[in-house]
């Protein structure tokens, strides 16, 4: 197992690495396998794509994101002419379900509230406005609100475990109540913990999942 001074040199090695990433002014620290990154970035995307590089080294347990978007001068907006492409942007890539989702901005932190019913709507309205220009965060709260039951959703998560190979299915345990689901477990990486919570958000109607699920390499 590495130890954290191990964990902190590789973390520091995948940013500087990553070649869509100026990481220098991005610090790192390392306790019990936790990440702390601080600092700052001169975008969202950046500071997304750091969490996303220290994500990938192996040993890593769990991650705080601390850094700070400082956008260039260039780049900063009004509040009014972001919250207007990021509605642009909903439009654009959810056509048909993004009257029921509303943008909020302040200080160029978009807050996305209403309801979907599915969870890859939820993840593509972020997605969407992560890439309006002047955004410095993304906050989340649209609510999952399915309009029919998933049946034997358990035994669908289950099998489409079994199908990825990126999952080691033995390893992983699934409880459902409702529409609501519980992974429990141990995976051998941050990446295959992801991997499995991303499998159980695409089961038809799944409005909640509860992440359990250890990093034990």
């Amino acid at each position: 197992m590495k130890s954290d001074s191990e964990i902190e040199r590789d973390v520091r090695d995948e940013l500087k690495w990553d070649p869509d990433l100026d990481s220098s002014d991005i610090a790192v620290s390392v306790k019990d396998g936790v990440v702390t990154l601080a600092g700052f970035t001169h975008s969202y995307a950046d500071r997304l794509e750091a969490e996303s590089a220290a994500k990938r080294v192996a040993g890593v347990r769990a991650i705080a994101n601390d850094i700070e978007v400082r956008l260039p001068s260039i780049d900063q907006r009004p509040d009014p002419d972001i919250a207007r492409d990021a509605v642009a942007a909903l439009k654009s890539e959810l056509p048909i379900s993004h009257d029921k989702i509303k943008a909020t901005v302040r200080d160029g932190w978009i807050t996305l509230e209403g309801s979907a019913e599915w969870q890859y709507q939820k993840t593509t309205a972020e997605n969407a406005v992560r890439k309006v220009k002047g955004v410095k965060g993304v906050i989340n709260v649209i609510t999952v609100k399915p309009k029919v039951e998933p049946s034997e959703l358990k035994q669908k998560i289950q099998d489409a475990f079994k199908r990825n190979a990126e999952v080691d299915a033995n390893r992983i345990q699934v409880e459902a109540n409702g529409s609501e689901v519980v992974l429990k477990g141990t995976v051998r990486s941050w990446i295959e913990r992801e991997e499995a919570e991303r499998v159980a958000w695409s089961a038809p109607g799944v409005s909640k999942v509860d992440d359990r699920i250890v990093v034990s390499p």
